[in-house]
């Protein structure tokens, strides 16, 4: 192998050496537990310290893959080729900061098969890492559905009491999409000859081949976003996943959709996102407007978080395929915040659900009146998902509805009735549970949140602010690979308007 270094390899399998680690550990005594749980703490903050070393190694003027290392496999069939652009490299750190949370968040409320536990959330680590470092379509399959494996478990082991039910819903749903995209990529393969992104990229498919290739993707993107109406496993995965589970499924997992668009629909198949795009844009409005209203009348505090996850994917698929500028950099942006206000929202759910042991909406009320620190937390993060400018949620949302308004008026239009409908439900939300008299007789010796709590959620509500207001940092990292990204793909499409003029002459 002829890597310079590499980091790449390190940073993504380092959270099995950790799995590795815990395996030898014999659980049984709680001295032991605490082992397990120490162990895994460090190996994910070691983990997020050395995906550190990707972003200060990258060079944010290059729009190619950089840090690439490649070694063949399998006769020339597939090929370990790892590298980072600047829509991955985002997204490896997003999963390793969010994965030490997970573990914090885990702490106390798990208390049986601890050490299985934190072995299926390493290994998720690495098969997370895996998907945004991949540059060959096989290996790319290949993590991206292992981690289907550690979330079931996570979801069938440790979740609530339809974890079983919850859990087979969320696998056969992402399994069943996915194995249409592995016929697409042999079917790419026999074309081109090789699994190698980067040389697919530049490989022009033939335009009726474009259109079942984009079918076959976009059954496998639409599924893990989710957008509506295959969007029905999320809800009951976000309600039975344990709160680390929830926070690194709507963290992380929703984003491998995303990512897969920008990564092989739009820039492989411009053609067919081009002819599609109209229909992305109904199914995304149909979701921000139907989700947010499903959201209103939900009395389950998790499932109206979830159900606006959806409505927020929608926005990210809306910008994506516009294919534009503002569109392209508000659906990352839109990503990458999502990931940091969601998971800090289940997390505040399982804050209260730690101490009530409910998700109900209607076992609540009065919550300022015990816990201040919460309800000032709380109203933060509930304000960055609705969009409140000086929010990191502001950000992505403007420049989706920037690119929409480019793209169509009405679009622009139709999608900007979402942010209402969000304050709508988001505030609802928060005067039923945090506003009002202080009732209930189980709420009056609530305490309010802890040393371990502030830690978790502290540093996500100062990111948070500060994305809002100072977002270029992600700017200068994307820029020069969405521009490439929308150059090729705006390239490809008049190229084909300029073979038909002398055609219709």
């Amino acid at each position: 192998m002829n890597f310079d270094f590499n980091i790449l390899s390190i940073v993504t399998f380092a959270p099995i050496i950790g799995a590795l680690i815990i395996a030898t550990i014999p659980v049984d005594s709680e001295i032991a537990k605490r082992n397990v749980r120490n162990v895994t703490l460090f190996t994910t903050v070691i983990t997020f310290i050395l995906s550190i070393g990707i972003w200060l190694g990258f060079d944010n003027s290059q729009a190619g893959f950089q840090m690439v290392e490649k070694y063949d496999w399998i006769g020339g069939f597939m090929s370990y080729h790892m590298g980072v652009d600047g829509i991955s490299i985002l997204f490896v750190l997003l999963t390793t900061f969010l994965m030490p949370f997970c573990i914090l968040a885990s702490w106390t409320t798990i208390e049986s098969r601890i050490k299985e536990y934190m072995i299926a959330f390493l290994i998720l680590e690495t098969f997370m890492i895996g998907v945004f470092v991949s540059l060959d379509m096989m290996l790319f399959y290949i993590f991206f559905e292992a981690g289907l494996i550690p979330m079931f478990l996570i979801i069938g082991v440790w979740g609530g009491k339809r974890r079983v039910y919850a859990s087979y819903k969320f696998f056969l749903y992402t399994l069943l999409g996915s194995v249409l995209m592995l016929l697409a990529m042999m079917a790419m393969y026999w074309h081109a000859g090789t699994t190698d992104i980067p040389t697919l990229l530049e490989t022009k498919f033939p335009a009726d081949m474009q259109f079942w290739l984009w079918l076959a993707f976009f059954a496998s993107f639409a599924v893990k976003m989710p957008m509506w109406p295959v969007h029905t496993w999320l809800p009951d995965a976000h309600v039975e996943a344990p709160t680390a589970g929830s926070v690194i499924l709507a963290g992380v997992l929703l984003k491998m959709g995303g990512y897969g668009f920008l990564r092989f629909s739009l820039p492989m198949f411009p053609l067919a996102s081009a002819d599609m795009a109209p229909y992305v844009y109904t199914l995304s409005i149909i979701a921000i407007i139907y989700t947010s209203l499903v959201a209103l009348a939900q009395e389950d505090i998790k499932k109206l978080i979830a159900y606006s996850s959806v409505a927020h994917m929608g926005y990210v698929t809306l910008g994506i395929f516009t294919a534009n500028i503002y569109g392209v950099q508000g659906a990352i942006y839109q990503m990458l915040s999502h990931g940091l206000i969601s998971g800090a929202l289940f997390l505040c759910v399982g804050v209260v659900y730690d101490r009530m042991h409910t998700r109900e909406i209607k076992a609540y009320g009065g919550l300022v009146n015990r816990m201040p620190k919460y309800a000032v937390v709380f109203l933060l993060l509930t304000m960055a998902n609705v969009g409140l400018p000086g929010t990191s949620g502001f950000v992505g949302e403007f420049l989706i509805l920037l690119g929409a308004f480019q793209e169509n008026t009405w679009l622009a239009f139709f999608a900007t009735s979402g942010v209402i409908l969000s304050a709508v439900y988001a505030l609802y939300l928060y005067r039923r549970v945090v506003f009002g008299a202080l009732e209930k007789e189980s709420l009056k010796s609530i305490l309010d949140i802890t040393t371990r709590e502030k830690i978790l959620l502290y540093p996500l509500i100062i990111l948070v602010v500060f994305f809002g207001v100072y977002p270029t940092p992600v700017f200068e990292v994307t820029n020069a690979s969405v521009e490439a990204l929308v150059n090729n793909y705006q390239a490809a499409i008049n190229a084909v308007g300029e073979v038909a003029k002398p055609a219709a002459h």
